[in-house]
């Protein structure tokens, strides 16, 4: 009798190492001690992220069931998270039976080789883009480009990124660091034949744009976009925008590749009433999206008559594997996170070495591609890019703990760090504060930290291993005599006895008072 064996479970994978757009070349502090230097880009950040804060508020205020809109999107979202197999399994089903072709990519490379596949296919050398995160996320547009395929980027500040050779900084506005001026510059350096007059009015710029890219919109035959949502029901998919490039790239071409991540599905298509109330409120401050575009397979003679859905996992099982991070997957990258965070504002979204910044890319971006895959990994830095102040967790439209998520990454992390100076300084602090004598001595022997105060009375400085924690905060210096110490002086003691015939004197009264 023969016996077969199968293997021991495994973890499901993270996003391949040096792959994509999932990490950083430096830790968070570094970067940011660099991004922090730019006042230009502090500038435009403080504008933008106060001018989108504004217009949230008073768009979430009008509605007296936001509160009821949020818990709902919550629901939903667990729900989907629960049941996520035989729900893309579902839409995989619905999506062919409307004519669609569903690809299934384990990873940021597969979904990549797969696209170019689809695109040779075609015979055609260029893409037109609608503005996706999931093909940020696996470096699309650098993989085309090396098998000789040229996309274009046809959202607004999407295309600024493209031309300016930079990367996006922001989940809703790429070019969120880049001010008017630059972005002339950038127009007149890199777009064919634009008026060298060209001034730097938004409705100029964006009149430069549109005419590069009219051309694109009525010659390109293929188009790649992500999708917000994907409905199980009935095998739909949507993408919700505010400058019409979307639904240009949806319904013109002859084919139509869409790229999403597996999370991005919901159950029934009422579900996108909730979020078509959550979405536009939360990433541009609108009641509606002025461009919502829904597409269900293939219609005969109208819209692309070739559709390819990739369904990407790039890491989204081994954050689903995780019980308490799995919640980062409910996202609906609506980006006021970010704007509501005084770190993200101040630091920009390049600190973040990461498609995904701000707070919640925080929390997603160890989730998909590990923090310890390499030695000083700088997605290690991540979840301690934070204040914890919680402003994220309160505007988050599905309401995601992202300051819980950060703290159970930050004790993860501190897991896989091994032996470390930290850990062994706390390790010698249990031990003496399990030990009475030891705790008594460690006291008396603090006292020598006084030698380390300023004239303020606060030490700011300290040696290592703690100079770290030194670095951003300073901390009172030790008292001249611990409260051991004092209690156990002659004034101690007469303070105390003092305190106790107060107390029976009290007691006394509040009786006489009850007996009267």
């Amino acid at each position: 009798m023969s016996s077969t064996f199968l293997g021991m479970p495994a973890a499901p994978p993270r996003s391949p190492y040096g792959t994509g757009n999932l990490r950083g070349d430096r830790t968070f502090p570094k970067a940011a001690h660099d991004e922090l230097r730019n006042e230009q880009l502090r500038r435009n950040l403080g504008r933008a992220t106060r001018t989108i804060r504004a217009k949230r508020l008073n768009v979430t205020g009008e509605l007296p069931d936001w509160e009821a809109l949020r818990a709902a999107g919550s629901a939903i979202k667990t729900d989907t998270m629960n049941r996520l197999p035989e729900l893309l399994e579902q839409l995989e089903r619905k999506v062919t039976e409307r004519g669609g072709t569903v690809h299934w990519a384990r990873d940021g490379v597969e979904a990549n080789e797969i696209v170019a596949r689809l695109v040779k296919a075609t015979g055609s050398r260029e893409v037109i883009k609608v503005k996706s995160m999931a093909t940020q996320e696996t470096g699309l547009n650098e993989h085309l480009e090396s098998v000789g395929i040229t996309p274009y980027e046809t959202d607004l500040a999407e295309l600024i990124v493209q031309l300016a050779h930079d990367k996006p900084s922001h989940i809703l506005v790429p070019a969120i660091h880049r001010n008017r001026d630059e972005i002339r510059q950038i127009f007149l350096k890199e777009i064919p034949g634009v008026d060298p007059g060209l001034d730097n009015v938004p409705a100029h710029l964006a009149a430069a744009a549109r005419a590069y890219l009219r051309e694109k919109f009525m010659t390109t035959k293929v188009a790649v976009s992500g999708a917000n949502f994907a409905v199980a029901e009935t095998g739909t998919l949507a993408v919700v925008e505010s400058e019409g490039n979307g639904r240009m790239c949806l319904t013109l071409p002859d084919t139509l590749i869409t790229v999403m991540g597996i999370e991005k599905v919901l159950p029934r298509y009422q579900d996108l009433e909730v979020f078509l109330q959550l979405l536009p409120r939360s990433s541009t401050g609108e009641r509606m999206n002025p461009y919502t575009s829904m597409w269900t397979g293939v219609t005969p003679g109208d819209g692309p008559q070739d559709f390819h859905l990739v369904l990407l996992d790039n890491g989204r099982t081994a954050a689903l594997a995780d019980r308490i991070g799995r919640e980062a997957l409910n996202c609906i990258r609506c980006s006021a996170c970010l704007n509501v965070c005084p770190v993200y504002e101040r630091a920009g979204g390049h600190a973040y070495g990461s498609t995904y910044p701000g707070p919640i890319g925080a929390v997603l971006t160890p989730q998909l591609a590990g923090m310890d895959a390499a030695k000083n990994d700088p997605n290690s830095s991540l979840p301690y890019a934070s204040s914890l102040c919680g402003a994220c967790f309160d505007a988050c439209p599905v309401k995601i703990d992202i300051p819980s998520l950060l703290v159970e990454l930050r004790h993860q992390s501190t897991e896989q760090s091994g032996t470390t100076a930290e850990k062994l300084a706390m390790k010698a602090a249990a031990t003496v504060m399990k030990h009475p004598k030891l705790f008594t001595a460690a006291q008396k022997g603090g006292g020598i930290g006084r030698v380390l105060a300023g004239r303020d009375g606060r030490i700011s400085r300290l040696p290592p291993p703690f100079d770290g924690w030194s670095e951003s905060r300073d901390i009172a210096a030790p008292p001249k005599q611990t409260f051991r110490s004092w209690l156990a002086s002659p004034e101690g003691g007469a303070t105390m006895r003092a305190a106790e015939d107060e107390y029976r004197e009290n007691a006394q009264n509040r009786k006489k008072e009850e007996g009267k």
